[in-house]
């Protein structure tokens, strides 16, 4: 009788997740590339830097890069509860803004690829605006909503985050970006995902000269009007009434680096099919980026306030 390695391997590798108890939340593919638990450090999270020259200043970095705010471990300590802590355990890795409105905070993961296939980003994620009781015109009505012992209006009050690639192979450069944007500038709730028909502008490309953005612009997608919505359904999601009651979101997105496509976004229990979904690439190839294989997570204001994105921790996998 022969013997179906592959089954006997993908049982193991079930066994070994299910009986893990922080693995066992996650769905990840046949390779484990990493399993981030914030638990014990970053992991190699890092804040998302712009390029410079070599003449020993900084002042070459684009605008908008110099104000970028580094990601940092946090146990989710509030003023009126306490300490959260996380999902699992004790801390969670925060993405914090200014009080500035556009202001973006980015955490990025930096590999390279060893095969082409399925890529697959799992996170379990909170946000939430910074709680306080300074009253102000603020504090009872905020864009769409009202204070009524039901609703706070911190909900419209936080702006978007995204989650998204950067992927290179044989010269050609993409991003696979999916946004979660939560309200307009006006504070009226969106709660929709969206991408952009764009390619993300470079540094080169400003060096260039043909974009010049100020330090608040959108890094990903400069125009409005260069975004779509996945879908015309609101996707509500559990803000649970204040700013410092936390709720963990599952979030899993899916992409193949051999069609350079997106594949699948899951939201909770809402799956998305993205197959119909473009990646655009850069019209230009690139050199000294083979087998780029970069993963970031942002967070972005709208208004004045400070909003943060939690991640309990993330999982990245292929099928390769």
């Amino acid at each position: 009788m022969s013997i179906d390695t592959a089954s006997v391997a993908a049982g193991v590798r079930e066994g070994m997740r299910s009986t893990d108890l922080r693995l066992s939340k996650y769905n990840p593919l046949s390779r484990i590339l990493t399993f981030d638990d914030f638990n014990d450090g970053v992991h190699g999270w890092v804040e998302l830097g712009g390029n410079y020259d070599g003449r020993g200043s900084l002042e070459s970095l684009d605008r908008h890069f110099r104000d970028f705010r580094p990601p940092q471990l946090s146990n989710a300590n509030f003023f009126d509860v306490g300490t959260h802590g996380g999902m699992t355990g004790t801390y969670s890795m925060k993405l914090a803004t200014r009080r500035r409105p556009g202001h973006t905070s980015t955490a990025i993961r930096r590999l390279t690829m060893s095969g082409r296939g399925l890529l697959q980003i799992e996170a379990y994620v909170a946000w939430k605006v910074e709680a306080n009781l300074g009253g102000g015109e603020e504090a009872n009505s905020y864009g769409d909503i009202t204070w009524d012992a039901n609703s706070h209006p911190s909900e419209a009050q936080f702006g978007a985050f995204t989650v998204a690639t950067d992927l290179c192979s044989e010269g050609v450069r993409y991003h696979n970006v999916m946004r979660f944007q939560n309200t307009d500038w006006d504070g009226h709730i969106v709660q929709k995902w969206m991408y952009p028909v764009v390619a993300e502008p470079t540094p080169h490309e400003r060096f260039e000269g043909k974009h010049d953005y100020d330090t608040y612009t959108d890094f990903t997608a400069p125009d409005p009007d260069d975004w779509r919505y996945l879908s015309d359904v609101r996707q509500e999601a559990c803000y649970n009434e204040v700013p410092t009651k936390i709720n963990w979101h599952y979030v899993r997105f899916v992409v193949d680096t051999r069609t350079r496509s997106n594949v699948e976004l899951q939201f909770n229990s809402d799956v998305y099919d993205l197959r119909d979904v473009p990646v655009p690439p850069y019209a230009e190839k690139y050199e000294s980026l083979e087998n780029l294989l970069n993963f970031y997570f942002s967070v972005r204001t709208l208004g004045p306030h400070r909003n943060f994105l939690f991640l309990d921790s993330v999982v990245i996998s292929a099928d390769w």
